[in-house]
């Protein structure tokens, strides 16, 4: 067993847990934070996607030890309250969820591209971008509309700010 001590969503935890434990369990199992889905358990659908020191990462594929004193993001700590992220809000307002179970790693991933991206992001990017997320159901289209949407939304707030 070893001791790992995470900030998540801007709570420091001390999480305890074999070494062979990955970080979407430590979210999901000991943190509560069921968010973060668990897919394929192969990193194919990156249904469990949140952010590792500000960068999108599949939690299936670290361990939990490898994340010791990192900063974790999940779908669960991006709102500001009441008010949701302008990547939810765009998901919500362009129709860019189904059933909903990729859509937590699908805004976490779209969150990170904007990041990367900001204004040079087009409809090609976007696609080739989420190319590690599997939805279902919705055909990308207005998963695609939403995060061009989320990116202007995201550049009016952060000027904002």
């Amino acid at each position: 067993m070893s001791t790992v001590k995470l900030t998540v969503n801007g709570k420091a935890v001390a999480v305890d847990v074999e070494d062979r434990t990955l970080l979407v369990h430590v979210l999901r199992d000991h943190l509560n934070l069921t968010g973060t889905h668990v897919g394929c358990d192969t990193s194919q659908c990156g249904a469990c996607v949140v952010h590792v020191d500000g960068r999108a990462v599949k939690s299936c594929t670290m361990l939990a030890g490898q994340a010791d004193g990192a900063s974790i993001t999940t779908i669960e700590g991006i709102a500001k309250g009441d008010e949701l992220h302008p990547m939810q809000a765009a998901f919500r307002d362009n129709h860019g969820l189904q059933c909903g179970y990729c859509t937590p790693g699908m805004i976490m991933s779209a969150i990170d591209i904007v990041h990367r991206h900001g204004g040079q992001l087009d409809e090609a990017t976007v696609r080739s971008e989420l190319e590690g997320n599997i939805c279902r159901c919705t055909g990308y289209h207005n998963i695609v509309k939403a995060v061009l949407d989320a990116a202007g939304r995201m550049k009016v707030s952060q000027a904002a700010e």
